[in-house]
This record gives structure tokens, C-alpha cells and sequence, in this order.
């Protein structure tokens, strides 16, 4: 491993704590001054009703959400503050895993990489189970690195610990485990691990991590089992996807890092063909998630955000590169320092456009519209509530149900009338409530008042308020009173 002395100062553990540090203080005033988007308002009920696991996903970042809220308050900050802080521990994680597994110039390159990539340095704010997922995928690597480099059969008991956390962090770390079944097959001198009881404890430990998710949904018919792997294959093939998907990863790597990355995957594919132990642990690890994401983009749609746990992979990948550079391939280290200059100054532009918008002009193509024009929507409903004395509102979609839970927060109860499954963890509400008067909000694209007709002897048209940034119509929002009630106001419950 190389001295850290040979290296500039901002490959160093000290300049990278000045580096990461000034860019996790972006994050903090971007995370305490941008508004929530639409899922970290849904996760934040999750924050509300801590449980053993959810309809959507596993409950981690609901725990980190509340924990959160107990250390800040229900605001914004303290729905993301934990997720803020945790990408300072990834970035120790990652460097010490680089560190071990090639050399303190690598460690260098990927910390920076990584938290210049676009998914990680502008997205790192959000609180969503992406972010947890990121860290205990990281830790669980890590984890790996150091079984690999001491050969202390104990790193077992960490990497099942690490891996369980992420399991209840999302889905996706499964196939980290199925990368570390073929890590095990594929490495001669990992094959010894068959044998040691720790390997197989460290297993036990991460199915123990996960049994409340197992016995939630148990308990509730596997349904989160049934909306999370239910999708990948459910239609025919088609090319319609494919280059979105490739497209979305490359541009939140950021595209010039990403062309690091491809060059150090096809180094450490020569040392893999040769069972290298630490090229095989990068590449073996990330295949499965990968293979899969591919496969399922040649069906449907995947989410920009599902590749986000392979991106600390990405960076060892693309740090492998930039070191392994001769003297006479400078061009490609001044794309290296571009990639890092790139994704700095977008990372500075985006979150303080999220905080300050500079334009509205770009309407809904700005990724940050989400954020846009709600504290002017919340003014309005609180005051159409106080002209109608509604006792609570209702919506019909989750999004939106989120953003008006916290727009009313301390003012009214809201309570999404369809897809009751993603609220079990709440108290049913007391029926007699509903023979008050009432809102229902919706998008007016959604719109879905008729519904109502059959709970409500009326539901009339109270007004039309339009969500603007500088300015610029983004979505129109309809507003109803709903009173008279005749009939459940609640769908029929359903698992599936």
C-alpha cells in the first residue's frame, strides 16, 4: 500500500476530510433549506409509525427517519439528517476498503469519485432507502475487504451483521449475497471459507437481522415480496428501456467518471480471468445487481435511483484506472480531475438551485420541481379548512398524501382513501370523524372525485390552486369539500 505522504494533498486522508467535509456542509444546508419531494414525505409517516417493516420496502430508513425527528423535530432536517451524516461514514468505508484491496492512491481517487458522482453528491440529501442501502452495501464490502486481506475468518461475523442491515435497507442486497456466493465458488483461496463455522454464523446473523421483515409480511401474505419481485419479467421483451437505463447510470456516475470506471472494469477483468482475489471481490459483487437491473430494463422501466448501491464499485473501479495510468497517459488523469471538477460544480449548482431557484423557465423538466411552491399550497389549504371547518382531508394518491400530511401537520388529519396497505403501521381513525366536513385534494391529472360519491352525499368544487416556481405553472391542484357521509370512505383493505 502506498505512503500517503507521496500523495497530493487532496488524495490525502486529510485533504479528503476537508474535501468530503465541505461538501457534506453543502449537503446539511441543502438538506435543512431544500423541501421534501414526494417519497421523503411518504417515508416520513414511516418516521411517524416506526414498525417492523412496510408495504414498499424494509423499514430502515423509516428508524433513521425517526431517529431524526427525536434529534431535530419533525422539519425537514430532521427527516434527512441521518442520511446527510451517513454518507461521511460510506466515504470511510469506501476508503479504507479501496485502501486495503489495492492502495491509499486508489482509496483517494474513489472517495472523490464517489461523492462527485451525481446520484451520490446531489442526491445524498435524499431520504429515501436508497441511502441506507448505499451505506450497509459499502459496509458489508468493506467488511469483505478485510476477510480477504487478513484472513481472520471473524470478518464473517461483521460482513453477515452488515449485509443483514442492508437487507433491512432494501431488496437489492440480496444480490450482493449472490455475488458473494460466487466470490466464494470462482477465488481458490476463498474456498476454504466452506469450512469455517464463522462464514455460516455471519449468515445466521443476517437472516436474523431480516426475520422482522420475514415475519412482517408473514403476517400480512408476502405482499411486499409480491410488489418488489413481481415486477421484473411480468411483460415481454422489448429494446424500449435498455439505453434509458444505460443512459440514467452514466449520467448520475457522471458520464466522465463512468468512462473511468469501464476502463478500470477491463483492468481488473485481467486479474479476475486469473482469480485475483480483490478484482474478483469488486467484479463478483457487482454482476448479479447489475445482470439484473439489465434484464429488468429489457421489460420495464428501472427507477435512475435502483443502481445507486453498485456506485461505490464504481468508484474503486474507476480510481483502479486513474492509478493504474502510465506518465505518459496524462490526458487521462486531466479527465479524472475534470470528472471531479464536474460533479463538484454541479453538485454546488443543484443544491443551491434547490434552495434559491435560478430559474423557473426549465417548469417540470427541472429535477427539482418536486420542491417547488408547496409552502404557498399549504397556506392556501389551511385556509380553506379554516373557511370550511373540515375536521380532515383526504387524497388519493401517496405523493401527494405525504406532502399534505406535512403541510397540515398539527392542523388536520389526512388519510389517503385507496392503497390501505401502505398504512397499517397507523391507528385506524375514528369513523365518527368523517361525519364532519372535510377536504379532498388532488392533482387534477389524478383527479379522482367521483370515487367519493359513493362515502359523501356532497362533494363540491371548492377551488383550483396552482403549484408555481418563480412564477411558472408546474401542476394544477383541486380542492373539494366533501360532507354528508353515507358510505365507507376507505376502499375495501387489500394485501395485493
Amino acid at each position: 500500500m502506498s505512503q500517503t505522504s507521496d500523495l497530493p494533498f487532496w488524495l490525502r486522508p486529510t485533504g479528503l476530510v476537508v474535501i468530503v467535509g465541505l461538501l457534506t456542509a453543502l449537503k446539511v444546508f441543502a438538506a435543512a433549506n431544500a423541501y421534501i419531494v414526494e417519497d421523503e414525505a411518504y417515508y416520513r409517516i414511516w418516521g411517524l409509525y416506526p414498525a417492523l417493516s412496510y408495504y414498499d420496502h424494509p423499514p430502515m430508513i423509516g428508524w433513521w427517519i425517526t431517529a431524526g425527528q427525536v434529534l431535530f423535530g419533525d422539519t425537514v432536517f430532521g427527516l434527512r439528517a441521518i442520511v446527510v451524516f451517513s454518507g461521511v461514514i460510506g466515504s470511510l468505508a469506501l476508503w479504507r476498503t479501496a485502501a486495503i484491496l489495492f492502495d491509499a492512491r486508489t482509496a483517494g481517487w474513489a472517495v472523490l469519485f464517489l461523492n462527485t458522482s451525481l446520484m451520490i453528491g446531489i442526491g445524498g440529501i435524499l431520504a429515501t432507502p436508497d441511502a441506507p442501502s448505499v451505506v450497509f452495501w459499502g459496509l458489508t464490502f468493506w467488511a469483505l475487504a478485510e476477510l480477504n486481506v487478513s484472513k481472520n475468518p471473524n470478518w464473517w461475523l461483521v460482513v453477515g451483521l452488515m449485509a443483514g442491515l442492508g437487507l433491512l435497507s432494501k431488496y437489492s442486497l440480496l444480490f450482493l449475497g449472490a455475488g458473494i456466493v460466487l466470490w466464494l465458488l470462482w477465488v481458490p483461496d476463498a474456498r476454504r471459507w466452506w469450512t469455517s463455522w464463522q462464514l455460516w454464523a455471519g449468515g445466521a446473523l443476517a437472516l436474523l437481522c431480516f426475520s422482522p421483515v420475514l415475519y412482517w409480511n408473514h403476517a400480512h401474505e408476502w405482499v411486499s415480496f409480491y410488489k418488489q419481485f413481481g415486477r421484473a419479467g411480468s411483460s415481454g421483451y422489448t429494446a424500449k428501456y435498455i439505453f434509458e437505463f444505460l443512459g440514467a447510470l452514466v449520467g448520475l456516475l457522471n458520464p466522465l467518471i463512468a468512462l473511468l470506471a469501464a476502463g478500470g472494469a477491463a483492468m481488473l477483468f485481467r486479474a479476475f480471468r486469473a482469480r485475483d482475489g480483490a478484482a474478483s471481490l469488486v467484479l463478483l459483487t457487482t454482476l448479479p445487481f447489475l445482470a439484473y437491473l439489465l434484464y429488468h430494463a429489457l421489460h420495464s422501466r428501472v427507477q435512475a435511483n435502483w443502481p445507486a448501491p453498485l456506485f461505490p464499485a464504481f468508484a474503486i473501479m474507476a480510481g483502479v484506472f486513474v492509478t493504474s495510468l502510465r506518465a505518459d497517459q496524462a490526458l487521462w488523469r486531466r479527465v479524472a480531475i475534470a470528472g471531479v471538477a464536474v460533479g463538484v460544480l454541479t453538485a454546488v449548482v443543484v443544491q443551491v438551485h434547490a434552495v434559491h431557484p435560478v430559474t423557473g423557465q426549465l417548469a417540470r423538466k427541472d429535477p427539482t420541481f418536486q420542491l417547488r411552491g408547496w409552502d404557498k399550497i399549504g397556506a392556501a389549504l389551511a385556509e380553506l379548512a379554516e373557511q370550511e371547518q373540515a375536521a380532515f382531508m383526504l387524497t388519493t394518491s401517496y405523493g401527494l398524501n405525504g406532502q399534505a400530511d406535512y403541510l397540515m401537520k398539527d392542523r388536520l388529519p389526512v388519510y389517503q382513501t385507496t392503497e390501505r396497505i401502505r398504512y397499517i403501521m397507523m391507528p385506524d381513525p375514528d369513523e365518527r370523524l368523517f361525519a364532519r366536513p372535510g377536504l379532498y385534494i388532488t392533482e387534477k391529472r389524478r383527479n379522482r372525485a367521483g370515487d367519493l360519491e359513493r362515502a359523501f352525499e356532497t362533494v363540491k368544487e371548492l377551488a383550483v390552486l396552482e403549484r408555481k416556481v418563480e412564477g411558472v405553472p408546474l401542476e394544477e391542484l383541486v380542492v373539494y369539500k366533501v360532507e354528508g357521509l353515507k358510505g365507507p370512505v376507505f376502499e375495501p383493505f387489500s394485501v395485493r
